[in-house]
């Protein structure tokens, strides 16, 4: 990984959001999922991991109140749908007091909804933005030509947007993920307590990359590589991606070598999580 010097989130706040309405959702699951992606994110030992890509400084993730989101959700979600979404919760409050250039916004898709990494059918972009929206189509992840989706083996994304507010330009972060299981997501763990499980370790994967590398949409946006963070020297991504890539390059090799279930050392029993890159190591670690 090689650091761009581009925005990187220290102190990291984010808020989990589930799509749907309370009626699209187990309490248990919403329950379990908030409180192991606070207890993964803020766990001495893993975030040693996630430390080193902030060399002499101390880093902090706070969870705020989790909400349950009541609008109807399409059962194909698009890019533009999250960013939407993500500037309406901004501007409704739901970071509160907090800064939001140092804030995620989780956007968690319910059961069944399949998450689409490209804008929805007749989606214009606003009047002056057309050359930066063409270049954001084309970063996108195309599969025979088509965009990729939850069913092709995409767990999720993050990524920003624009908003106006009170006057000012305000950059909003979020992520966005899957409800994972059967062909739709990255499903790797089963049973009882997979399908929540995996939802953690998705959106354990978006949280550290999102900090890592908060500005890669604009990058994107304005063709401007001083905005990227830490990403890998052969442009195979971002801390969370090279180790599913190292997984998928060798033949047969299953991605639960490196989404685990991992005991947490202060004592919180344990979370699942996907292991992040290793500039130390060279390799997916804990």
């Amino acid at each position: 990984m090689t650091d761009h010097k581009g925005k990187k989130i220290k102190d990291l706040v984010f808020v989990n959001c589930f799509l749907g309405g309370a009626e699209a959702w187990a309490s248990s699951d919403m329950k379990n999922i908030d409180e192991a992606l606070s207890a993964a994110m803020s766990d001495s030992e893993l975030q040693s991991v996630i430390a080193q890509y902030y060399p002499g400084q101390k880093i902090t993730s706070t969870k705020l109140p989790p909400h349950v989101v009541a609008d109807n959700v399409t059962p194909k979600f698009f890019k533009n749908q999250a960013e939407a979404l993500a500037e309406e919760l901004f501007l409704n409050g739901v970071l509160g007091k907090k800064d939001p250039g140092q804030s995620v916004i989780n956007l968690m898709l319910p059961r069944g909804i399949v998450l689409v990494d490209g804008f929805s059918p007749g989606f214009h972009p606003p009047p002056g933005t057309e050359e930066e929206h063409g270049r954001r189509k084309r970063a996108l992840i195309k599969i025979d030509d088509d965009a990729a989706d939850s069913t092709q083996g995409l767990g999720g994304y993050h990524g920003s947007v624009h908003v106006n507010h009170n006057g000012e330009d305000v950059t909003v972060y979020y992520a966005v993920g899957v409800f994972s299981e059967g062909n739709n997501g990255i499903a790797v763990f089963d049973g009882e307590n997979g399908a929540w499980q995996n939802v953690v370790a998705t959106f354990y994967h978006e949280l550290n990359e999102a900090r890592t590398d908060p500005d890669v949409e604009d990058a994107v946006r304005l063709n401007d590589d001083s905005k990227i963070g830490w990403y890998s020297d052969g442009g195979n991504g971002e801390i969370g991606d090279l180790p599913i890539k190292e997984v998928e390059s060798t033949p047969n090799a299953p991605l639960t070598q490196v989404f685990k279930v991992v005991q947490l050392t202060q004592g919180n029993g344990t979370a699942p999580i996907q292991l992040m890159w290793s500039n130390k190591v060279h390799a997916p670690a804990q």
